[in-house]
């Protein structure tokens, strides 16, 4: 599935699981679609969009920048246990970039030291 660039607001249908006042934006049909799913599934205890500031160090200019995971989200496992996750959303290919890793390096630190799960979803892991 294509990846197509848009953007746009998503309305929380079910606005308990919402954790944000603010109208959360997607920027591809993929984390739209992921909306929906933390919207609608019984497992997606809450979530957020873009709601948690990590600060990495940027390969293109040496200097710092903020990075926030397209989603924040509480579920429950298939053992019935909480997770806690950062969750990222993007097409396979950018998996390889510089900026990319250096994002995801510094999440996967803050998430270990708050004991949170940190998953970069694809197509391939989206829609297989």
């Amino acid at each position: 599935m294509k990846n197509v660039a848009v953007k746009g607001k998503y309305i929380p249908q079910n606005k308990g699981k919402f954790l944000s006042s603010r109208m959360p934006i997607y920027r591809s049909l993929w984390e739209r679609r992921f909306m929906l799913y933390c919207d609608r599934s019984e497992n997606i205890l809450e979530w957020d969009s873009e709601s948690i500031h990590i600060p990495y160090v940027s390969p293109k200019d040496n200097r710092w920048h903020n990075y926030e995971a397209d989603f924040y989200i509480k579920y429950k496992n298939k053992s019935n246990h909480e997770v806690t996750a950062l969750i990222e959303i993007k097409p396979y290919f950018q998996k390889k970039w510089d900026v990319n890793i250096a994002k995801w390096d510094a999440c996967q630190k803050y998430c270990d030291e708050q004991n949170m799960d940190f998953k970069v979803l694809t197509e391939r892991e989206l829609f297989s």
